[in-house]
């Protein structure tokens, strides 16, 4: 997918989120200003959405999904990663999905590195004074 493309695609939506916010009446304070952040962040998701669709085999696209599901963190950075390189232009065809696996092992290393996993589980156990063990020794 070419540069071109994708910003042809971008200035299609800006024209179609600049017709929709005429048709509102323009900016507005108060309680409609809540209802307007909630738009266009539903507009934003559906951008991401079109990107994804077009930068995505389907089997890629359905694992992202899974990955979503199990980790909302994870799959936002490697959506954004991926939105990155179409923007770019590093990307030359669609994602599949071993490239997704790669791609996720890349962002996995990332988080490790700077310590941002959060999926590190520690147990600490006290020592001596709580063992039942004792009790039996006095029979």
């Amino acid at each position: 997918m070419s540069d071109a493309d994708l910003e042809e695609i971008r200035k299609g939506r800006l024209a179609q989120l600049q017709q929709q916010q005429h048709q509102q009446g323009g900016a507005g304070g108060g309680p409609g200003a809540a209802g307007q952040d909630e738009q266009r962040k539903q507009q934003e998701a559906e951008a991401r959405a079109s990107i994804l669709s077009q930068i995505l085999h389907p089997e890629a696209a359905d694992r992202l999904g899974r990955i979503r599901i199990v980790k909302e963190s994870r799959a936002t950075d490697v959506e954004n990663r991926l939105i990155m390189l179409a923007r770019s232009g590093q990307l030359r065809a669609k994602v599949t999905e071993d490239q997704l696996k790669e791609l996720l092992g890349a962002v996995a290393e990332n988080n490790e590195r700077d310590g941002t996993t959060g999926g590190k589980i520690v147990v600490s156990r006290r020592k001596g004074g709580w063992d039942d063990d004792d009790d039996l020794l006095d029979l």
